[in-house]
């Protein structure tokens, strides 16, 4: 966080700054909370551009159990949602939603693949860029990665809509 606020106060502007984003404001940008909360951190955040998110895969998780029993494998579709949430976070900074009435939500998955399990002790590092945005909707590409080897990848479309009344 210090290299971004260095950049910062060097007079560089402030999207081609490194802003770095912990827990609390995660929690501020999205709605999602245990046990589907699935990122942890974020970092390198570029308005309208990319950003670098973090989960801690943990044994406690709720899908361990079932998922397997005895070979303990993270669901792909929720290492897709941790690439989602992360873009999410990106959108409702970039655009500086308000969450209170408004919820970021999925419009569409593509090119989904899924390269190598990811187990509980791994930290995912999700790198997420925007392919193009308009408005309140993006188009997103990500890759999730353990110890740099792929794990996951995707493409996706989000939106901002209306809480329900």
């Amino acid at each position: 966080m210090t290299e971004g606020i260095a950049e910062l106060q060097a007079g560089s502007p402030p999207d081609e700054a490194r802003v770095d984003i912990g827990m609390a404001e995660i929690l501020r940008r999205i709605p999602h909370r245990y046990p589907f909360l699935l990122v942890d951190r974020a970092e390198d955040y570029r308005a309208h551009q990319s950003i670098t998110g973090f989960k801690c895969v943990t044994m406690n998780e709720p899908h361990f159990p079932g998922h397997f029993p005895e070979n303990p494998v993270m669901p792909g579709v929720l290492i897709i949602e941790a690439l989602a949430q992360t873009g999410a976070v990106l959108m409702s900074k970039s655009l500086n939603a308000d969450v209170t009435g408004r919820t970021i939500m999925f419009m569409s998955v593509d090119n989904a693949r899924f390269r190598s399990p990811v187990r509980p002790g791994m930290v995912l590092r999700m790198e997420v860029s925007v392919l193009r945005h308009r408005g309140d909707v993006f188009k997103f590409r990500g890759e999730a990665r353990v110890d740099g080897r792929l794990a996951a990848e995707a493409e996706w479309g989000a939106m901002v809509v209306d809480n329900a009344p």
